[in-house]
């Protein structure tokens, strides 16, 4: 050990590659798979911590970081780092959002391949001593590839699709025609997208609002001869609603890399003769692993030479007098920046946000940063931060606009919201009260409500007397519990009125046609709540 170099604690197998930059900027220690108390009573004597997907850096960990200056986590998801707290202490958290995304997406032509042209089956019947020329395979040449989410990974999926000559279309609400256009790529609404393609992919981020995306309902609107792959989260589909489909004939086939729970050796999908299954290999391979290890280790050699780090979780550090000014209007950014992505319709193209109050005068980006995850959701390819904000708008085709106004107007605070869309414009508006996120305005509508709960009803209905009666005996005849509930008359629509309930759970589809079949019902949004 060299006197004064920083030490540097490797708890997890990174890349060796990696491990000889680390050297470069201090002592190196590989202790792998130590408990967590083992691994708390030594942490005092380090300045940085690498771990992968296996170490859980709780707060009650980071008490024993003393030292501590920066974590690094090779690989996009840092659900197994509490960020807050060690941002609380000051420590910068650093990941690799770009490290794993070729081999994701070359992982789902793989299996998209070996789904079409039968190789597991024909390699286990080979081995197995059967000689079996009479399986018949599909072409991908000018089939239809429908990619649900054209982020990183599913842009480089689009890239890899058109090579294969096949017709690409897509389906991401933040991603403009014109960008989808320099990809060659035809965007659309996402039942259009299922009825039209061939082969469907996902690529979308896990947000409570994708969760079971593709369900029952969806899964039936594909053709009798599309296949279904899945190489993003698990969560994404009805596990259950997919293996009723495959056994029913509703679909031909399925590849599928992730579960809803791992280890998935019981999962009902693993026993499905129709589906062509790996154990989470997506980012697997020697240069996902070198990438994303020696990306993290650059960063962590920059931060102890006293250089800011190139994709930071949560830096930079936004002045603590700020921070107290904003605080309370954390959970208000998230929950309007979820509600309008729940109420918009057709692809984003402008977002403007305005600061009215005290909250104007200070730096208001950990407000937009709170804003565009609740919107984007771009969980699986990297949480947005202080620091990647404004490339990550870019990069989907949102201009983002942002206005700020200092005096007070009806509330002494207030966050507003503003998307325009290839259907329209959505606008929401809200504040904070004693700490607690309240809904002020919708779409014209004036609300006082505070969004909680699991989920949330918005209906649009002609202003007559029976609609509270008749919405709320749908609920309750179907054991759903309402904890809150406001009524608001339209000042741009006269004769219309909005409902705003609370729901104690999520809304089960065949609850939503209830509503929507109510006589005098214009229009009904579900969000779902995190």
């Amino acid at each position: 050990m060299t006197a004064n170099r920083p030490r540097i604690l490797v708890a997890e197998s990174v890349a060796e590659d990696a491990i000889e930059i680390l050297k470069t900027a201090g002592d190196v220690d590989i202790k792998k798979g130590l408990p967590p108390e083992e691994l708390k009573a030594i942490l005092g004597d380090y300045d940085a911590l690498v771990v992968r997907s296996q170490t859980k850096v709780t707060a009650d960990l980071l008490e024993g970081g003393t030292k501590l200056r920066i974590i690094g986590r090779p690989g996009v998801g840092v659900d197994n780092i509490d960020v807050a707290a060690a941002s609380a202490r000051g420590i910068i958290v650093v990941n690799s959002p770009l490290g794993n995304t070729v081999s994701t997406a070359e992982h789902t032509i793989a299996m998209l391949m070996s789904m079409v042209r039968q190789i597991p089956l024909a390699y286990s019947e080979l081995k197995g001593g059967t000689w079996n020329r009479s399986l018949k395979g599909i072409e991908l040449r000018n089939k239809t590839l429908g990619i649900v989410g054209l982020g990183k990974i599913g842009t480089q999926v689009a890239g890899m699709a058109l090579g294969l000559k096949m017709q690409v279309i897509a389906y991401d609400p933040f991603v403009s025609q014109e960008m989808a256009d320099r990809l060659g790529v035809k965007m659309m609404e996402l039942d259009d997208l299922l009825k039209e393609a061939d082969f469907v992919t996902l690529h979308m981020p896990l947000t409570p609002n994708t969760e079971k995306l593709i369900d029952a309902s969806k899964l039936a609107l594909m053709k009798k001869s599309a296949m279904l792959v899945n190489c993003a989260r698990g969560k994404l589909v009805d596990e259950q609603a997919l293996y009723d489909a495959l056994e029913a004939g509703t679909i031909a086939g399925a590849a599928v890399d992730v579960y809803s729970a791992e280890p998935a050796t019981d999962n009902i999908i693993v026993k499905s003769n129709k589906v062509v299954v790996t154990p989470h290999l997506a980012a697997s391979t020697v240069e996902a692993e070198r990438g994303a290890g020696t990306d993290v280790a650059k960063q962590v050699r920059d931060v102890l030479m006293g250089l800011p780090p190139a994709t930071p979780v949560n830096a930079p550090i936004i002045p603590a007098e700020h921070m107290a000014i904003l605080n309370p209007f954390m959970a208000v950014a998230s929950k309007l920046g979820q509600i309008t992505a729940g109420m918009m319709e057709g692809q984003a193209q402008e977002l403007t946000i305005v600061y009215q109050g005290e909250i104007a005068t200070v730096s208001t980006l950990p407000l937009k940063v709170e804003i565009l995850n609740a919107l984007l959701g771009t969980e699986s390819e990297g949480r947005i931060t202080l620091t990647n904000a404004d490339a990550i708008a870019k990069d989907r085709g949102l201009r983002v606009k942002e206005e700020t106004d200092p005096s007070e107007g009806t509330y002494a605070n207030s966050l507003s919201l503003e998307v325009m869309t290839t259907k329209g414009t959505a606008s929401i508006s809200g504040t904070a009260f004693q700490g607690r996120a309240y809904l002020t305005s919708i779409n014209g509508f004036t609300l006082q409500i505070e969004p909680q709960d699991v989920a949330m009803l918005f209906t649009e209905h002609m202003d007559k007397p029976g609609m509270i009666g008749l919405v709320g005996s749908v609920m309750g005849n179907n054991s759903i519990n309402i904890s809150q509930m406001q009524v608001s008359l339209s000042s741009k629509t006269p004769g219309t009125a909005m409902m705003a309930l609370c729901l104690g759970q999520e809304l089960p589809a065949e609850v939503y046609k209830q509503v929507l079949a109510i006589e005098g019902m214009l229009k009904a949004k579900v969000v779902v709540l995190r």
